[in-house]
Formats: structure tokens, C-alpha cells, sequence
């Protein structure tokens, strides 16, 4: 551990000792939410802290717990809806408990895939060409206007849950009638032909660009946290101008939502070079598969370490 890490853990050690973690929940993403906290219960206790956890599986235990619980700060380490979507945040909040991590409006702007791209737009982010739809017979009307490949993806759902690549007009049908078992609203996203990156960006600092390269036609779920067939390129590969550039735009992107604390952004690189965002993740995944770890690893810190500059984000007085 640096000195000037040392001299941010003691300070965070006296602000916070006493950590609650809350992970696993109800959503979709539960399982990694379950993988997530328990990597982050080890890292914090590693780091000094006093753990309290607590798994979600109901919204009445959580309130009882966190009013009968002793705690400095919140860890929440929920993904997906009720979590990451500004619910949690809004219930802290109310009982004036500190938490890691960005706030109310931040948290459901980025959960939305659509209204985070209008946010994009009026900030002149680079963003894939998009679509939405509401029902099947507008996904149908869509059919032949499309220029394909496309993304299909749930407004409101994270970790690929319901994401599919359609190559032609005959197979968008289907893949939206999967996107609409999760979700009113789904996008329909001009696939981007080129490289996938992801940037974390911890208070305003963006950490190494990891390069994805997925054995499948997509990140998917199964790339994400169970096969062993994804390659990560770290170091990404891209000259030093680049990859400064594309930390640049990922913590534009963080910042323009009104993130804080820490996150990801996850991006594509055209053909012709040209980075667009595709959107930002508020509480990103912790497993031994996630990218977070990876790229704090890859900067120099370890997890415990890690810790220590999350938390080191929290405001003293949250606006």
C-alpha cells in the first residue's frame, strides 16, 4: 500500500469503521448481486472495516435491519432494479444513513437505458442510433426500416439479462418478445461494428481501459460472469492518445448523468476509431469475473485498497 493510500484508510477508517454491505436482492441480477457482495465483504473486512451484511430478500427485513443495525455507511452492492435504480438510495436517504455511490436521480437516470442516451445527447456523447418500442406490433411496424445487425435490450435491466444481437428482420420479432418478459420499454440499438471497452471511473479518476473480446456475438451474460472463453485485453492496446481519450469520454459520460462514488462505462470503438458510449453502470459487478477488480488490479490497487478510494468518495455532508 502507497503512503498517500495509507494516509486515505486511516482517514476513511475513522469516518466509516462500522460498514453495512446489502447485496443480493430481488432482481433479475441477484446471483451476481450475490457474487458481488461477497467479494466486497471480504475486501472491505481485509481493508480494516467492521462488516455488517445483510442479503435482500425483502423490503420489509431491509428497513428492519438498517433501523436496528449500527452503522457509519452503506455499501449497497444490489444490481439491477431496487438496487441500482435510485430505490435504495432514496430509502437511505430518508433515514439519513451515508452510502457509497451515486445518488437518487444519477442512479435511476443510468438504470434507464433510454432516458441516459437523452442525457447523452444534449451533452454531445457519442451514443449508437436508437429506437424504442412498446408493444410488439411497433417492434413488427420496425421490421424494414431497421439497418441491421441491432441490439435488443430491456429499457431498464442490466448484466445483458433479455439482450440479443439480431442479424436480419426475421429473428427481431423473437428477440423482442424475450426483451418484453423484462421490461415495457426496449431499445433497439444500431449495433456498433468494432471493439468493445469498458472504463472504471472511481470518484473522477478513470481507471485502465480493458479491451473485450467475447468467444460469442456479444458480451452477454454467460460472457460476463460464467465462461472462461472471454479474453481481456490489459493493457487494451490502444495507443496512449487513445486510451486517454477514451477515459476522458467515459468519465464525461459518468459525470454527465450526475454519477458519483464510483462506476463503469462500457463503450464501443468503431471501425474508423471513433469511441460512442453505451451506457454507465452505478454499482458494477464484483465476481471473480468482473471488470472493476480487473482494472483496479491493473492500476496498482489491490481490492482492499479499492476500498479504501470508494469509500474515500462518500461526501461528508450528501447534498
Amino acid at each position: 500500500m502507497s503512503q498517500a493510500t495509507s494516509v486515505i484508510a486511516a482517514d476513511i477508517l475513522r469516518r466509516f469503521p462500522r460498514v453495512g454491505v446489502v447485496y443480493g436482492g430481488q432482481s433479475a441480477e441477484r446471483e451476481v448481486a450475490l457474487g458481488s457482495g461477497r467479494t466486497v465483504i471480504r475486501a472491505l473486512t481485509e481493508a480494516g472495516y467492521q462488516v455488517e451484511e445483510h442479503d435482500v430478500t425483502g423490503r420489509v427485513a431491509l428497513v428492519s435491519w438498517l433501523q436496528s443495525t449500527e452503522l457509519d455507511l452503506v455499501f449497497p452492492v444490489l444490481h439491477g432494479r431496487g438496487g441500482e435504480d435510485g430505490t435504495l438510495q432514496g430509502l437511505l436517504e430518508w433515514f439519513g444513513i451515508p452510502y457509497v455511490g451515486s445518488g437518487v436521480l444519477a442512479s435511476a437516470l443510468a438504470m434507464d437505458k433510454l432516458r441516459s442516451k437523452w442525457v447523452f445527447g444534449s451533452a454531445m456523447i457519442e451514443t449508437p442510433h436508437f429506437a424504442v418500442v412498446r408493444s410488439a406490433n411497433e417492434c413488427t411496424a420496425l421490421e424494414n426500416q431497421l439497418e441491421y445487425p441491432v441490439m435488443i435490450k430491456p429499457v431498464h435491466e442490466g448484466s445483458s439479462i433479455g439482450m440479443s444481437r439480431v442479424d436480419d428482420a426475421s429473428s427481431l420479432a423473437a428477440a423482442c418478445a424475450l426483451a418484453f418478459q423484462f421490461d415495457t420499454e426496449v431499445m433497439i440499438e444500431q449495433f456498433v461494428m468494432g471493439k468493445e471497452y469498458t472504463v472504471a471511473v472511481i470518484g473522477n479518476q478513470a481507471l485502465p481501459v480493458i479491451g473485450l473480446e467475447p468467444a460469442s456475438v456479444f458480451y452477454d451474460y454467460n460472457a460476463k460472469y460464467v465462461s472462461n472463453d472471454t479474453q481481456y485485453a490489459l493493457p487494451s492496446g490502444l495507443s496512449k492518445t487513445k486510451e486517454a481519450e477514451v477515459q476522458a469520454l467515459a468519465v464525461r459520460a459518468f459525470q454527465s448523468l450526475g454519477c458519483q462514488g464510483w462506476g463503469r462505462v462500457d463503450l464501443m470503438m468503431d471501425v474508423a476509431g471513433q469511441p460512442t458510449v453505451l451506457e454507465v453502470n452505478t454499482i458494477p459487478g464484483m465476481t471473480d469475473h468482473s471488470l472493476v477488480p480487473k482494472a483496479s488490479v491493473a492500476h496498482g490497487w489491490s481490492l482492499p485498497e479499492l476500498m479504501h478510494q470508494i469509500l474515500a468518495t462518500v461526501p461528508q455532508v450528501r447534498a
